[in-house]
């Protein structure tokens, strides 16, 4: 069975990575685009041999489609994603998964009752090396867990940096960009759930007013592991990475937080230095292919509705943090995830 998709928005992020991952799968199709701007639909469309565009939602959901995948920006998303859900088309949705996670509950909860696939587009937990460093942690080969640190302060390139430093009701700054991603990788890596987040964010020359460009967590776990963040559009040279140190040994990841299969875990223990081997297949690649297996009946997305959740609560309450100077905790955000 083919799976037939059709894109909501005519996006960068789709165009560089989602086509080809659905592409490259046996039973997939990119069959139809859709962007409120005709002509855009048409050029990309065009560009990218997907054989139907159109400028409305509801066009695309009339089509033969199976499943959507949705990339507008992110006050959009709530609405898209409730009328496909409606239309009994399987969703894939970038993150955030709306402004706020009462409206991400809602969209979470009605796809539940319709029977329809729902996953939240978290490519991180998709690459190799996060996937590495969450066994060697279950396997206890760091002991137990102790502290964590994201580096995930990148450099936001000019083509996409338009709505997510300008424009506040869109949903734009560093955080529901970001420190969403940081959220759900700390969670999948850990195999824990954070219960408080204490923030700092910053305005540091990028963003327009209203909007921050950096931004600074700590992290409080249920099982006692504290973490720090550090998520910006701003610093062109600083790299990425991720670290994680137990009672018995450290994880230490370069250049991981990333789109692409690419950097390198080294595990530190007292019997010296070993760098971890993972596969280096394609984030997107393989996120597809399980939301494929989960329409089928064949287990979840990589990151599901409830994942999805979880990551917006979290970086909802940094914001929090952010504006009062005090540590907020999670639970009130999350309201009922049964």
């Amino acid at each position: 069975m083919s799976v037939r998709w059709g894109l909501i928005g005519a996006s960068t992020i789709a165009k560089q990575f989602m086509i080809n991952a659905i592409r490259v799968q046996a039973d997939g199709e990119v069959a139809v685009v859709m962007s409120s701007n005709a002509e855009r639909a048409e050029t990309y469309a065009r560009e990218n041999g997907i054989p139907a565009a159109v400028s409305t939602v509801d066009a695309l959901l009339n089509s033969d489609i199976d499943a959507v995948y949705i990339s507008t920006t992110n006050e959009l998303h709530l609405e898209q994603g409730m009328a496909a859900i409606k239309a009994g088309k399987h969703v894939l949705c970038e993150k955030p998964l709306a402004l706020t996670s009462a409206d991400a509950r809602k969209m979470v909860a009605a796809a539940r009752e319709a029977g329809i696939v729902f996953g939240t587009n978290h490519h991180l937990r998709n690459a190799g090396a996060h996937r590495a460093m969450r066994e060697a942690i279950a396997a206890g080969r760091i002991g137990k867990p102790v502290a964590a640190r994201v580096f995930h302060s990148v450099f936001l390139p000019e083509n996409l940096q338009g709505w997510r430093i300008t424009r506040p009701e869109a949903g734009g700054g560093v955080v529901l960009d970001i420190t969403v991603h940081d959220a759900d990788t700390l969670r999948f890596v850990l195999g824990d759930d954070p219960v408080e987040v204490s923030a700092f964010t910053q305005s540091a020359g990028m963003a327009a007013s209203g909007l921050e460009d950096g931004a600074m967590c700590i992290w409080r776990f249920k099982s006692g592991v504290i973490a720090q963040s550090h998520e910006g559009f701003t610093t062109k040279y600083a790299g990425t990475g991720f670290e994680v140190h137990g009672t018995e040994g450290s994880l230490i990841a370069a250049n991981v937080m990333t789109q692409k299969p690419i950097g390198s875990v080294l595990l530190r223990t007292a019997k010296g230095e070993e760098e971890l081997s993972f596969d280096r297949e394609d984030l997107y690649t393989r996120s597809v292919r399980q939301f494929h297996a989960a329409i089928r009946g064949e287990g979840q997305p990589a990151a599901t509705g409830e994942d999805g959740i979880w990551s917006l609560a979290s970086a909802e309450v940094a914001l929090q943090s952010s504006k009062t100077g005090k540590a907020v905790t999670i639970d009130s955000q999350l309201g009922s995830l049964d």
